[in-house]
């Protein structure tokens, strides 16, 4: 299986682009947002759902997939697409961020990371062959190369050391992966310094892979500066190859980064907030469980053609939240996902048709944020 990417056009005024790249479960248009799914199942929806809202692939965790229910079981069912009902493109993360983030007691060598469960404190042991051998039992069409995330306050000199560490893992990620139907991509590091996120990208670059993430942002960073980061990064990588941002998905990040050349987004930020009773609208985000929507019988957001939105209202939503209902979480859900697979579609039409910038600031100014210089 070849994975091919086709850069199909590129905006006048700014770095966004619309592309599309093949998998053995199917094309995916770019710029793309991924719904998460890290427990082989996006939190509240069915993969039914999932195809009538549009999303077009969605990720595993390969961390939690690995302790529960253990990746030889879902190779014993037929992989994760089987395992989950699941027909169209998957990408599985490494693990290598939970393992960083969720384990306050790990420790990192050279050959990998022991780590203790968050589930029950056993003590496990991943390393790059191990990663790339889950997820080539997990089956997934994209699968990540295991790295380190480093914090947002690790300095230069500790960035530096574990960039080139990650790309040592990477070269061992290559040498393990067999797999033709499985895409393996790379991850540029290099934290908030320039010159370090330069060397990241020429390291990794030299491998010839079908598609780059850009790792290490959205980890605490003020917004200001992961958005100085992808004033460049994405640059650095190859023109002719998607570049993924990894764990990032409000609809400033995924204009601010279709502006800058960014092709696929994910996040779990639109499922967690919704379980919350946050929603995205046209108007902007709002809450609501407040008082204020008790006696709002109208849609969560008027100007939305969702399924939530054309049966439901603001009150009944409500209600179903304060009273910790079920369907009352799973309805904001299916409309935060829908809004943004509906976002990126509109993205895409309005690259195509030279309206980017006009459709950004229009949303902009509709939904609140203020208007940023380009």
């Amino acid at each position: 299986m070849t994975f091919e990417y086709k850069l199909e056009k590129t905006c006048q005024d700014t770095k966004a682009r619309v592309g599309e790249f093949s998998t053995p479960h199917g094309k995916v248009e770019t710029p793309v947002f991924m719904p998460v799914g890290t427990k082989a199942t996006v939190k509240t929806m069915t993969p039914e759902e999932l195809r009538e809202i549009n999303a077009q692939i969605i990720l595993g965790n390969t961390y939690h997939l690995y302790l529960r229910p253990g990746h030889e079981l879902i190779e014993e069912a037929g992989g994760l697409h089987q395992f989950m009902n699941w027909d169209r493109p998957i990408l599985t993360d490494s693990g290598g961020f939970q393992v960083f983030s969720l384990s306050d007691m790990n420790e990192i060598t050279e050959e990998g990371v022991t780590f203790k469960s968050h589930l029950d404190g056993s003590e496990h042991f991943i390393s790059p062959e191990r990663s790339i051998e889950i997820q080539e039992a997990l089956g997934a069409d994209i699968i990540m190369a295991f790295d380190e995330c480093p914090p947002y306050e690790a300095d230069q000199d500790y960035v530096k050391d574990s960039l080139e560490m990650t790309t040592r893992w990477l070269e061992r990620c290559i040498e393990q992966h067999q797999r033709q139907d499985q895409a393996l991509f790379g991850i540029m590091q290099g934290g908030m310094y320039q010159e370090l996120r330069k060397e990241s990208a020429r390291q990794i670059v030299e491998f010839d892979l079908p598609g780059y993430a850009i790792g290490g942002l959205s980890v605490g960073e003020p917004k200001e500066e992961m958005l100085e980061v992808l004033d460049y990064a994405p640059d650095l990588l190859p023109e002719g190859k998607p570049r993924y941002l990894m764990g990032v998905g409000t609809p400033f990040d995924l204009f601010e980064g279709v502006m800058r050349g960014v092709d696929m987004f994910d996040c779990v930020f639109p499922t967690r907030v919704a379980r919350n009773g946050a929603v995205f609208t046209s108007q902007g985000r709002i809450t609501i469980r407040n008082a204020t929507y008790k006696r709002q019988f109208i849609p969560m957001d008027p100007e939305c053609d969702c399924y939530v939105c054309q049966n439901y209202t603001r009150a009944y939503i409500r209600h179903l939240i304060k009273q910790k209902e079920v369907l009352g979480i799973r309805l904001t859900t299916y409309h935060n996902l829908y809004f943004l697979t509906n976002l990126m579609d509109n993205i895409r039409e309005s690259i195509k048709n030279d309206e980017f910038l006009d459709y950004r600031a229009e949303f902009y100014q509709k939904y609140g944020i203020k208007q940023e210089k380009n």
